[in-house]
């Protein structure tokens, strides 16, 4: 089973904006409820805000609480799902790349802190205040969506840019500014992710990713370690043991085929690479998992 990657057009409704979807998370859990019970992923930027509502969130394998006040933000080809304990409210929108750059030419995406890195944190939370002022916003968003009015979608996307530069504030305001790293090592962070998201599966050595992106493996080691305070090394391994525990849960491969997938001389090397990253066999991880669906199954049960 392969997981699957949603598309915009998938939620869109009557009235419709190119690119671009929001709704009251109610509504959007109710109307899409088929297509994201499952853990999925996007081709497109996401932003939540809840004002009502417990329960998890899971992101790439780590789990986040929901509650009033948390806003996540989830960037294309994260895998997530959603666990409710009482009944969520609040916004939920999401664009392409193309609907926000195109029209800021000059400020992209990953100038915001939570889409610039997948090391940063996809969640923050904020107080009463600050919920109730940017709700209001959202709501003002999908207002303007299902309404005709002239400059529709410029008015959508200076409210969204006026949502994402509120959240940056919240999102930095317990940095040291001063520490703030360059734009330059920015973009070299940027395009190292994308690389190692295009090429990890066969490319697993920092200097293949130095030689594309121009510059000598030393400087590259220093760029990762300034941004996110981790080695090329320890970035390229993660995502290694990030896309071994999604085809380990999501698919039905066993654990030699994925072993050689992802370019493991064998299985035994596959092994212990991944119990050395993360403390246990890709074995346990398949074992724990299916105990916790066969749980999940028994609780569920009806009488």
């Amino acid at each position: 089973m392969k997981i699957p990657v949603l598309k915009i057009n998938q939620f869109q409704e009557s009235e419709s904006l190119k690119d671009f979807y929001i709704n009251t998370f109610s509504s959007h859990v109710a109307l899409n409820s088929k297509l994201i019970v499952k853990p999925h992923s996007h081709n497109f930027y996401l932003c939540v805000i809840f004002t009502e509502g417990l329960g998890s969130h899971e992101i790439d394998f780590n789990s986040y609480a929901v509650q009033p006040g948390k806003v996540f933000f989830l960037k294309p080809g994260q895998t997530h799902s959603w666990s409710f304990s009482t009944k969520p409210e609040g916004y939920i929108f999401f664009h392409s790349q193309e609907f926000y750059e195109l029209k800021f030419l000059d400020h992209t995406l990953n100038s915001f802190p939570f889409y610039y890195s997948n090391q940063n944190p996809p969640l923050l939370e904020l107080d009463f205040a600050k919920t109730s002022n940017l709700t209001s916003k959202f709501e003002e968003i999908y207002k303007e969506f299902h309404q005709n009015n002239l400059l529709k979608e410029l008015k959508i996307i200076n409210l969204i840019n006026s949502i994402y530069i509120e959240l940056t504030r919240a999102y930095t305001a317990n940095m040291n500014t001063e520490k703030l790293v360059s734009h330059s090592y920015s973009i070299i962070l940027e395009n190292l992710e994308k690389l190692i998201n295009d090429n990890f599966y066969t490319e697993k050595l920092p200097k293949f990713y130095a030689d594309k992106l121009n510059i000598t493996t030393k400087h590259l080691n220093r760029v990762v370690q300034k941004t996110i305070n981790k080695t090329t090394n320890e970035l390229i391994a993660e995502r290694i043991i990030l896309e071994s525990k999604r085809l380990i849960i999501h698919s039905e491969n066993n654990l030699a085929s994925i072993s050689e997938m992802l370019n493991f001389s064998d299985y035994g090397y596959f092994s212990r690479f991944f119990k050395l990253k993360t403390g246990e066999t890709p074995i346990f991880l398949g074992k724990n998992i299916f105990n916790i669906i066969c749980f999940s199954f028994l609780t569920n049960r009806k009488p």
